[in-house]
């Protein structure tokens, strides 16, 4: 069932999204900051036409250092997605409501036209259910239907609280020095038939899976 509001509810996710907005600023404006990646993926960066693909753990810290980019964000339309929605709304980025449940087909198409009007297309694609880190084939479909590269993404911390849900979601204490590491870019030719989507999907994943351990890595972690 589709997640719905009514006016009094939009007052309270209002002030749910602009109180969430701050938190995530104060969690992370004072935080020491690295990149790794950057070179292999600055030219697409810059040119503002691309798709990027993150874990549902990873979510936090991706969508707070591209703000201000007005990505188009596919969002679980559920009581948990409004939370992530009227977040990403208040960061500069286009929640599109939806998931690769039921309704998936839909989502898909109205993100496929965000993408082609100009907006930098992004996709959790282990959401909103799982199963963890696998890619669901939405993301390659995107990518065809748009003739736009995907970038992993991934980020982690020094100091971190991990939550025993489903995604293994980490959260970085404030202050906490945190990485961001970026991926080779996964490119799917637009007339790609079934053989090459599952090609893609399991070179994305790959490759996301690769740049997590990278970030965790870096501070010593195992990969939750």
């Amino acid at each position: 069932m589709l997640f719905k509001k009514d006016r009094t509810t939009n007052i309270k996710w209002r002030a749910i999204g602009l109180l969430g907005k701050l938190f995530v600023d104060g969690l992370f404006v004072f935080s020491p900051s690295k990149t790794i990646g950057l070179p292999g993926v600055a030219p697409i960066l810059d040119s503002g036409r691309y798709i990027m693909a993150f874990w549902h753990s990873r979510i936090l810290y991706i969508a707070y250092r591209h703000k201000g980019k007005n990505a188009a964000i596919l969002v679980s339309d559920s009581a948990d997605g409004e939370i992530i929605a009227q977040i990403i709304k208040r960061q500069g980025h286009m929640p599109v409501r939806g998931s690769t449940g039921k309704g998936g087909l839909r989502a898909l198409a109205r993100l496929i036209d965000a993408v082609r009007n100009g907006h930098i297309g992004a996709v959790v694609p282990d959401g909103p259910q799982g199963p963890r880190h696998k890619v669901q084939p939405g993301v390659v479909l995107l990518a065809a239907k748009t003739g736009l590269p995907i970038i992993p993404a991934a980020y982690s911390a020094r100091y971190r609280k991990v939550f025993p849900s489903w995604d293994r979601f980490i959260l970085p204490f404030p202050f906490s020095p945190c990485i961001l590491a970026y991926g080779r870019p996964v490119r799917v030719p637009p007339a790609a038939d079934g053989r090459i989507l599952e090609n893609s999907r399991l070179e994305l994943e790959t490759e996301l899976n690769r740049i997590t351990a990278l970030a965790d890595g870096y501070f010593g972690h195992e990969t939750d």
